[in-house]
């Protein structure tokens, strides 16, 4: 773990992460009562923080360190500690690729999705049995998103907008979600990467949608969420004392943004952010993931 650059407000060293990570573990109750009300909240993005940003979307895994130190944090029992991977990814496409373990709650396409991979014994109706790309086997539950006609017109326009969009434009292509469409521009000439950005912000503008923008990515989407919302929503469900982040983009600040004086915010990579701690890559998060999990002693 490094210290964190001059950027805006993050202004912890590995030394002071250390200790937040220390203090945060000291929050992890083993019951819902008093001041511990709830268990810890560890959630992190997937792409660029638990697995490293390629140039294929299907490829990405997390790294073996952060899959053991996230399959250790579950470990601990969902009265200490709740694991969360929280993506702008689809909650199918995060679920089979992160290859979360058993407890750990999901949340895809900025909050528009939820889910969560259940313990081995439980079964029901609305589960089902998928393979990861581990190889693995899991029991997941996903809550379907639900558009109303107007929203399910919306994205049918914002879809064909894209569409047009990437069309010229060499190595861009888009990616369509239950509640959105994502214009992809990681492989395109930067000029022409730039001037599709552009195109595509205009037309969620005009089109009254709901426009988030990320790395070489604008997502256009029919429904109002966000990281932060889905944060939020997460602490609350399950009584949560503090709450630890890992982000990468832009979109991951909306997270940063709900954190309190309890919670431990960490950047992943360049760039400004709110949170208070920074570490260079997907490597140094996993230490940050394993070093928690060393404090808990698990």
């Amino acid at each position: 773990m490094t210290p964190s650059g001059t950027e805006h407000t993050t202004t912890g060293g590995a030394a002071d992460l250390t200790a937040a990570l220390a203090a945060f573990a000291s929050a992890a109750g083993t019951a819902r009562t008093g001041a511990r009300p709830g268990p810890v909240l560890v959630a992190s993005d997937f792409d660029g923080v638990l697995a490293p940003l390629g140039d294929d979307p299907l490829a990405s895994r997390p790294t073996p360190g952060s899959a053991l130190a996230l399959a250790r944090l579950a470990a601990c029992g969902p009265d200490r500690v709740r694991v969360a991977l929280v993506s702008g990814r689809r909650i199918e496409d995060l679920a089979h690729l992160a290859s979360p373990p058993p407890g750990a709650l999901l949340v895809g396409s900025h909050g528009a999705e939820t889910g969560e991979v259940l313990a081995p014994l439980r079964d029901g109706a609305d589960d089902e049995r998928r393979v990861r790309a581990d190889g693995s086997a899991a029991r997941v539950r996903l809550i379907p998103v639900t558009l109303d006609d107007a929203q399910s017109e919306l994205l049918a326009h914002v879809t064909a907008g894209l569409e047009e969009i990437a069309s010229p434009v060499e190595g861009a292509w888009v990616e369509h979600k239950p509640s959105a469409a994502v214009l992809h521009t990681r492989l395109s000439p930067a000029d022409a990467a730039q001037a599709a950005t552009a195109a595509a912000v205009e037309l969620g503008e005009r089109l009254g949608a709901h426009v988030m923008a990320g790395k070489n990515v604008v997502e256009i989407a029919v429904t109002s969420t966000s990281k932060g919302i889905a944060l939020d929503a997460l602490r609350e469900r399950l009584g949560s004392p503090a709450v630890l982040y890992l982000g990468d983009d832009v979109t991951d600040e909306r997270a940063f943004a709900v954190l309190g004086p309890a919670d431990v915010g960490v950047k992943v990579g360049e760039g400004e952010t709110l949170a208070a701690y920074r570490v260079a890559d997907p490597a140094e998060a996993a230490a940050v993931l394993t070093t928690l999990a060393d404090l808990l002693d698990v």
